[in-house]
């Protein structure tokens, strides 16, 4: 790969492609630390309610989502891991940007399934706590909030940055 310097003038940078994919990744390990942290106590939350006495009163329904989101707690461990995996089964094969796109996409997977997982738990909780009507609108309430947040106010303060969208 040819070292060159960015030529987006005025963006304040002055690295190399090299350097930029190392940055990107060290950005995404970041960003993946902060999400892994979440599931981690998501994933040990859904554990601790399978030893909790009141356990064996969850109804079908309930048995089933509690079982759905221990699912989706282990795929996001999984998924939040791989970037780690593929980091060190591509250790020095000179493949830095292959693996920055990857990785960018793994950890977008990652929080489609913490996003799932963060709703479905508010759910049930609220479904045991209070009624299944209120689990509903807790389901409700929580993916239009994780969308809202995680979706369009990005996309809405993307499309209303006029400055030019500068390479990753």
């Amino acid at each position: 790969m040819e070292d060159h310097l960015d030529v987006v003038p005025g963006d304040g940078r002055d690295e190399t492609a090299n350097q930029r994919s190392d940055r990107n990744w060290n950005e995404i390990l970041q960003e993946l630390r902060v999400a892994l942290t979440g599931t981690q106590l998501i994933g040990g939350f859904l554990i601790a309610v399978a030893f909790q006495p009141r356990f064996d009163e969850l109804d079908a329904y309930q048995l089933r989502l509690y079982l759905v989101l221990v699912s989706l707690a282990g795929l996001a461990t999984v998924i939040g891991l791989a970037p780690v995996t593929l980091h060190r089964a591509l250790f020095r094969r000179k493949v830095k940007e292959r693996l920055v796109l990857t990785g960018n996409r793994l950890l977008i997977g990652h929080l489609v399934v913490v996003g799932l997982l963060l709703v479905g738990v508010t759910s049930l909780v609220f479904d045991v706590a209070v009624s299944r009507e209120a689990g509903w609108w807790a389901l409700g309430v929580g993916a239009v909030v994780v969308v809202g947040a995680w979706v369009v106010l990005p996309l809405a303060r993307k499309a209303t940055d006029h400055e030019p969208e500068l390479p990753a």
